[in-house]
């Protein structure tokens, strides 16, 4: 987004507690009423059904609003109900998913946001983002940014927004049980980075920090610091961690007491509060009482309101615009219905609608990806994207692992695998031997640990963990 936020938004298109990115109801004591606060939803939901296209898409090339699916999932909207002039073979969510699913998106030249921001909405849209289709599974294709020369960053690091929205799309995305996806090894070196990144003020900054004195003492962004520290809660961060502490402190210095909206980098706009208050909500933090109830009874989410377009539904950007602005609407409506940025998807009321669809085999002969990280106990945690064309319709933990030897991205992640063949015990890895009772193990899709074996059948969009320890 290079600004206003919607201009550093083109640059990434952006943008739990209690389990990252569970939506956050507000007491009925809260400033603005449940009442307020439903009829906000209701227009804010019209006003972005109104953003729809006549094709059913609500996202293309360039900018577009597909981040309505995250403020539609937590406003309790789903997806699959929202169609063009009642078309339901036009309903947003397939036409997302076959957008992500064509072999030209996102574009010739993508970055790691590309794929966080769809892994947030798919998720949101009721899209498995690990299955969208038999070739794409986008949280491989966040993995293979990460960064080998500087573990825990997700794409240059210099671009700090790459790895804090990583955190939130590997933290926050669950599999479709509500399970944590990815482990929490991996977890824990998003978080590093991400503490590492936290400026003196306590909040945080688009750009990288870490290891310069000039940047972690420069003033932090409103935007950013909510993103941030909805990142550290969908990794696992507790809403009492001393980080979190001072993140809401930095917030909170800077509320505007008339109105309740925080003074933001770019001057008081919807996009910024929207961020700041979609972060309290993931970290499970009223943003209408304590620290965020001003001096004359004001708080965020009322300025949101304010900002709020009735009936029309729409939110402007800036207090003194007169007419409503898409992502403005999007952001304002998000957090103004309790969201962070993304939401598991409701229950459709489209009869026969299913609340999640994916991919449910794989396909012979067509190439696909898994999501695969190997962590040898030493704190050496490798983590790739392994490109693999299948034979059948499921695969083998053997078959990835040798694919992974010369068909990864980032490489390195598998230097060789004893045995070499069949469906036995793999009794070394990356030259890391089984030793007594430290063997290599693995998880798929956040199961329990168990002994790795070559035979281990791997199915479509697996995301696949290997450990070795007790």
């Amino acid at each position: 987004m290079p600004r206003p936020l919607s201009v550093r938004r083109a640059a990434f298109t952006a943008a739990a507690a209690c389990g990252a990115f569970a939506l956050t109801a507000l007491p009925a004591a809260a400033t603005a009423t449940p009442a307020q606060i439903a009829t906000s939803k209701t227009n804010g939901v019209a006003y972005l059904k109104s953003l729809q296209a006549s094709d059913g898409s609500y996202a293309g090339s360039g900018l577009s609003n597909e981040w309505a699916f995250s403020a539609f999932a937590a406003a309790g909207t789903a997806a699959v109900d929202v169609t063009p002039g009642g078309d339901t073979t036009k309903n947003a969510r397939t036409v997302y998913r076959n957008l992500l699913a064509t072999s030209t998106w996102p574009s010739a030249s993508p970055v790691v946001t590309d794929y966080e921001r769809a892994t947030l909405n798919a998720y949101a849209a009721g899209i498995d983002p690990a299955r969208v289709s038999a070739s794409r599974n986008l949280i491989a294709d966040v993995y293979r940014y990460w960064q080998t020369t500087e573990p825990g960053y997700f794409g240059p690091s210099a671009n700090f927004n790459g790895t804090v929205f990583a955190a939130l799309a590997l933290g926050g995305v669950k599999t479709t049980s509500g399970q944590a996806r990815v482990p929490q090894t991996l977890r824990d070196a998003l978080i590093t980075r991400i503490r590492a990144n936290q400026h003196n003020d306590g909040g945080w900054n688009y750009g990288k920090a870490e290891g310069d004195p000039s940047q972690l003492g420069a003033t932090s962004d409103i935007d950013m610091t909510g993103a941030a520290m909805a990142a550290l809660c969908a990794s696992g961060v507790p809403n009492t961690d001393a980080d979190i502490a001072q993140a809401k402190a930095f917030l909170k210095g800077k509320l505007v007491a008339n109105t309740g909206a925080f003074n933001a980098m770019f001057g008081v706009n919807t996009d910024s509060n929207g961020w700041a208050v979609s972060g309290l909500n993931a970290c499970g933090i009223n943003p209408q009482t304590g620290d965020f109830l001003t001096s004359k009874g004001k708080t965020p989410v009322d300025f949101l309101i304010s900002q709020q377009f009735n009936p029309g539904g729409g939110f402007k950007y800036l207090p003194s615009d007169t007419s409503p602005q898409a992502y403005a609407s999007i952001d304002g409506l998000r957090a103004v219905a309790g969201g962070g940025f993304t939401a598991t998807p409701p229950v459709p009321a489209t009869s026969g609608a299913s609340q999640w669809v994916a991919q449910g085999s794989l396909t012979a002969g067509t190439a696909t990806s898994f999501a695969l990280t190997v962590d040898d106990g030493s704190g050496n945690l490798k983590v790739c994207s392994v490109a693999l064309t299948p034979t059948g319709t499921t695969t083998t933990l053997g078959a990835v692992l040798d694919a992974a030897a010369g068909a990864a991205t980032p490489s390195g992640c598998v230097s060789g695998v004893t045995p070499s063949s069949g469906s036995g015990q793999i009794t070394s890895l990356n030259g890391k031997a089984n030793s007594g009772s430290n063997t290599w193990k693995v998880s798929v899709d956040a199961s329990s640990f168990a002994s790795a074996t070559r035979g281990r059948s791997i199915a479509v969009g697996d995301t696949i963990a290997l450990r070795w320890g007790a």
